[in-house]
């Protein structure tokens, strides 16, 4: 059948979604899939009769995948490959009116519901088994307003496009420093990136939001509109809706900054943790600094070192860089003039599937000497992993917004401490994990909560209520308007009560 044929002729679709070989995405629509066993968000089985799929597939201009469709497959992925789920059906949304139906079909069957927007998430938050998957990655778009210095993001998009878009104009928005994560994940959590300390985070730079709440309905928030909710998902991570659209205020910025990595040897780790307890908390809020120490698999020599990015006055950044370079001569001077986008891409991974990663995170009120010995006396390498123990710089002006002013809690911390193992993918990782919790145990009593957008798979209640600390029961009267059922529960989760 010929394409334009098919286009033209409804009666041509039709008579196509029949034949062999049609998109499984008309076969939906046409013909009856048969009944599939689901679970719900509490646990139970449920049966998903072969009409209520075919009708929510007509409702959708997106794909409906079942677990005999080709794209299954690769659309249950995240990019952390420990995590191997099966969702029983995966909704692959374009737009709000799809969300909404999506989320109309979840509640109305109770089911274990997963959100999934750049796959990023550590701990296979963003897949679930026999529930059901809602991808919005087919859902990306930024517009941005010049005049207005705003950008309108969509749920699905990555933080490499906001940046792409909004730089063209010289502005830019805290958004991460991975360039493939996705918007709605990093933000609802908090957004941390290159710019924060200058910018503040990504929550501190949200005008407003559209959410598809656990009803279906489509709220708009804002400081004026359902500002419960606007506090709410700045920081309170997924547990209220799916965000389809943020708006984000644009900062004028140059697209040259001076950013890379400063590489010593791994003996220099004690003296460089001393000169950065020294020198972070009291840096100006244009440059943003990580320390990072890496143990390779295989007895190679380990590493240390900074990664910089620097966007203030370009005359002054010798200046502001001269702490660091007192530990010496580095085994790899990689600071020098960048463009913003490149830098924002460097850490992106071209095969982030290779590997399996185990991550722990907390948040730092200070770095005392006892913390610094635990962090490089506990370091160790192994023949089969990858050991890194970072850190990610917070302050300025992160730390100049009132804890209570949104719904991330942890204005105060100086950084967040980040342990990670990564392995070969198929290998068995139960060493790997219990070899970071033995060395997280001796740097946690230094800690003060964690990120909820690193939150691991097995927190109790009670962790995620201690972490959210004076705002969490704030957070309950807000997942009691918007989720009382607990539909959006794959999260930091807060629990209702109603």
């Amino acid at each position: 059948m010929k394409r334009r044929a098919f286009v033209r002729s409804s009666l041509a679709t039709a008579m196509g979604a029949a034949l062999p070989g049609a998109p499984r995405l008309f076969r939906l629509v046409s013909q009856e899939p048969p009944d599939v066993a689901a679970i719900t968000g509490d646990g139970a089985d449920v049966t998903l009769r072969g009409t209520a799929i075919k009708a929510l597939a007509a409702k959708l201009r997106g794909r409906l995948l079942l677990a005999t469709d080709d794209g299954y497959d690769q659309a249950r992925q995240i990019l952390n490959p420990s995590f191997d789920k099966h969702p029983a059906l995966i909704a692959q949304v374009t737009g709000t009116a799809d969300v909404r139906a999506a989320v109309d079909f979840a509640a109305e069957h109770r089911l274990l519901l997963a959100v999934k927007c750049g796959g990023h998430s550590f701990s296979g938050k963003s897949t679930c088994d026999r529930g059901m998957m809602i991808d919005l990655s087919p859902f990306r778009n930024v517009r941005v307003d010049p005049v207005a210095r705003t950008a309108r993001v969509t749920g699905g998009s990555l933080l490499g496009a906001v940046d792409h878009e909004s730089m063209a104009y010289g502005l830019v928005t805290p958004m991460g420093t991975v360039s493939h994560t996705g918007a709605g994940g990093l933000v609802t959590g908090g957004g941390f990136g290159r710019l924060a300390r200058r910018f503040g985070l990504s929550v501190d730079n949200l005008l407003a939001v559209d959410v598809v709440t656990a009803n279906g309905e489509l709220v708009h928030a804002s400081a004026d509109e359902h500002p419960d909710l606007f506090w709410g998902v700045r920081g309170g991570g997924g547990n209220f809706g799916i965000v389809t659209s943020f708006e984000f205020r644009l900062h004028p910025m140059q697209q040259q900054v001076i950013g890379g990595d400063l590489v010593f040897p791994i003996d220099r780790a004690r003296d460089a943790l001393e000169l950065y307890a020294e020198y972070a908390p009291n840096a100006p809020d244009d440059l943003y600094s990580d320390f990072f120490a890496v143990r390779p698999p295989g007895g190679a020599p380990g590493v240390m070192g900074f990664s910089v990015c620097y966007s203030g006055p370009p005359n002054e950044a010798e200046r502001v860089l001269a702490p660091f370079r007192k530990l010496g001569t580095p085994l790899n001077d990689g600071i020098q003039p960048v463009d913003y986008i490149a830098l924002q891409r460097s850490g992106d991974s071209n095969d982030p599937r290779a590997r399996g990663v185990y991550l722990k995170s907390a948040f730092l009120p200070a770095m005392p000497a006892a913390l610094i010995s635990a962090i490089v006396d506990g370091l160790e390498g192994d023949p089969n992993r990858t050991s890194i123990v970072a850190y990610q710089q917070s302050g300025g002006a992160i730390a100049r917004v009132p804890n209570a002013a949104t719904a991330f809690a942890h204005r105060d911390a100086i950084g967040n401490l980040l342990g990670i193992v990564d392995w070969a993918h198929g290998d068995d990782p139960s060493a790997h994990f219990g070899w970071m919790r033995k060395y997280w145990a001796t740097l946690e009593p230094f800690a003060q909560g964690f990120y909820a957008n690193d939150a691991a798979a097995d927190l109790n209640a009670a962790a995620i209520n201690a972490n959210y600390r004076g705002n969490y029961q704030r957070l309950v009267k807000v997942k009691n308007t918007y989720d009382p059922a607990n539909l959006f529960r794959l999260n930091a989760n807060v629990e209702p009560t109603v």
